[in-house]
């Protein structure tokens, strides 16, 4: 990961004056790393960061010790992506040797399969769904829903921080299932509960945001971030 902060924020900065965006973010920087960059964008009278955009969700939550205090130290908002944890709440996957379709996230026979199935296909992960799928049925909640509800109602993300949820989806009728979970209000303490303890199963394996890394391009969000407006309690 391309680590020349000085001359990428200089460039930002020289784009910003020249009118091609209003604001901008950045990805997948540890927290060490976005208060270099606020320090270095202040100390030289350059514009600063107001996004991040980061992997959260109720299985993924190594943002929350360091990177959130971090980020709302700086006024910085929360750019959540992933809410389904790479599509593990969406049902399709229970266990190690199960057969994935050609082509689909996980499969391996592509770099984005390979490093899907390094962050989530392990026993951890789908221990902690077997605990959570019962209690989602026993509540007759679907697992995505159980997973947006949880990152709207119980998570860290909040809306006066102008935190944001973004949401992908294969279809048409699939982005409006999405979109209803997320009108709907707080998940049952019981299921809430489950949740925790699922998290503290995958806990030891969970990618740190130091090893998600990426491009440069994939770090900077420039200017007009697709965003779900209105979602975040």
């Amino acid at each position: 990961m391309p680590r020349n902060f000085h001359e990428t924020f200089a460039a930002v900065d020289e784009l910003y004056r020249e009118g091609r965006f209003k604001r901008f973010g950045i990805s997948n920087y540890m927290s060490w790393e976005v208060a270099h960059i606020v320090g270095l964008c202040e100390t030289n009278g350059w514009i600063k960061p107001t996004a991040y955009q980061g992997i959260y969700n109720a299985l993924h939550r190594n943002v929350e010790p360091e990177l959130f205090p971090c980020l709302r130290k700086f006024g910085i908002s929360f750019y959540e992506f992933k809410p389904l944890a790479g599509g593990l709440f969406t049902g399709r996957y229970s266990s190690l040797d199960m057969q994935v379709d050609k082509g689909s996230r996980f499969d391996l026979a592509t770099g984005q399969g390979q490093g899907y199935r390094k962050r989530y296909f392990n026993d951890h992960y789908f221990d902690a769904l077997a605990l959570i799928e019962p209690v989602a049925k026993k509540n007759n909640l679907s697992m995505c829903e159980v997973a947006l509800r949880w990152i709207n109602h119980h998570s860290l993300l909040k809306r006066e921080h102008g935190d944001q949820i973004l949401i992908g989806a294969s279809s048409n009728s699939d982005l409006e299932s999405n979109l209803v979970d997320l009108e709907k209000g707080p998940l049952p303490e019981e299921v809430a509960k489950i949740l925790d303890e699922a998290w503290e199963i995958v806990r030891p394996v969970a990618t740190k945001v130091s090893d998600i890394g990426g491009t440069e391009f994939e770090q900077m969000l420039m200017a007009q971030v697709a965003s779900v407006n209105g979602f975040c309690h």
